[in-house]
């Protein structure tokens, strides 16, 4: 009896959307078919309870973990293992300032950090999921072509009622799409 396949890693990021409440539901969709460990952005911690997360058997790590696993020299650096351990990063949601930090090259914090020492010889898909105002900026536009050109894999946001109350396109696609997504980035099928 052979044993089985090794289960895809999946690396997600989570930013400071409110569609970041999503978190659990999309945790639980990833975990079936993939090892998933997470990278939370301090505004991301706002929206969801990182206990929840663990609970489902999911390593969720912060900015402080990127510095307090480093002492010295030969010391572990956490962006960098994240990056080689991930076959697959995903940010949902990709709030607006995210986006605009790692289109510009900032890496000012720990997801930030993973996606500045990406290999982009491997996936990344990101959902955005912002106001609708901040969705049609011409800054938005111009930051998504960016992420295209490096071959970055962008779902489109759905249109709405959002948190704010306005209605229109920025909201998150479902937790279902995004996973379905990810099974199709990484060749898996849905037996797993």
């Amino acid at each position: 009896m052979s044993a089985a396949a090794p289960k895809p890693r999946v690396l997600l990021g989570l930013t400071g959307s409110v569609a970041s409440t999503k978190a659990k539901e999309l945790v639980g969709l990833l975990i079936s078919f993939a090892e998933v460990k997470v990278v939370k952005t301090a505004a991301a911690a706002h929206f969801f309870e990182t206990d929840a997360l663990v609970g489902q058997g999911c390593e969720v790590y912060g900015d402080a973990d990127d510095w307090h696993s480093w002492e010295k020299k030969g010391d572990p650096v956490l962006h960098i293992d994240l990056r080689k351990w991930a076959d697959l990063l995903v940010i949902a949601p990709l709030s607006a300032n995210t986006l605009a930090k790692i289109t510009s090259g900032v890496c000012d914090n720990l997801l930030t950090s993973v996606v500045r020492a990406w290999d982009f010889g491997k996936p990344m898909l990101v959902a955005p999921a912002m106001n609708t105002f901040m969705w049609d900026s011409p800054f938005t536009a111009k930051q998504l072509n960016v992420l295209r050109e490096l071959g970055v894999h962008v779902m489109e946001p759905v249109s709405k009622t959002l948190a704010c109350g306005d209605t229109g396109k920025g909201a998150l696609p479902p937790p279902l799409e995004i996973a379905n997504r990810c099974r199709t980035l990484l060749c898996v099928g849905s037996d797993r």
